[in-house]
């Protein structure tokens, strides 16, 4: 099984605004970047699609550690919050439903293909590729003509 590391950023300018997302897949010594971005979107939402795009580019199952600054993405699958909820209907609790359900479901589905660990850096603390990817996710989110950022039922 290829031995992959994946390293991501989400970036929004206002929380909600236009964000992005960069992600830097590195195997066998090669690097491919990806980024794209959404108008109207929030950090959270471009934290996880980091993690879905580079996730959904690898072309057979593969083991994977994904490294990011961000503790939302890293609890979710880690501590089990995103299985809970999928297996809840997407419920927090029995009041609440859980934000950004859409893409916790991608992210699942993108995981399970592969074999995938997931670790947890501070960011902006010099780690070169967080830097690469914050990059590229700032650059995505100021583009002009952002697509929208279709979310699920009952999403904001």
């Amino acid at each position: 099984m290829k031995q992959v590391e994946i390293f991501t950023d989400g970036a929004c300018s206002g929380n909600p605004g236009p964000g992005g997302y960069g992600a830097l897949m590195r195997y066998n010594g090669q690097i491919k970047e990806l980024s794209g971005g959404f108008a109207d979107t929030t950090n959270n939402r471009m934290e996880l699609m980091g993690v879905i795009a580079a996730l959904e580019a690898l072309k057979e199952p593969c083991s994977v550690v994904v490294t990011t600054d961000s503790q939302y993405v890293v609890n979710g699958i880690e501590k089990g919050w995103a299985e809970k909820w999928r297996a809840a209907g997407w419920m927090r609790n029995k009041k609440e439903r859980a934000q950004n359900a859409d893409l916790w479901g991608r992210l699942l589905q993108a995981a399970s293909r592969h074999k995938v660990a997931f670790a947890w850096i501070r960011g902006h603390s010099g780690h070169w590729e967080n830097e690469r990817c914050d990059k590229l996710a700032v650059a995505a989110a100021a583009k002009k003509g952002l697509p929208a950022d279709v979310r699920g039922a009952g999403e904001r």
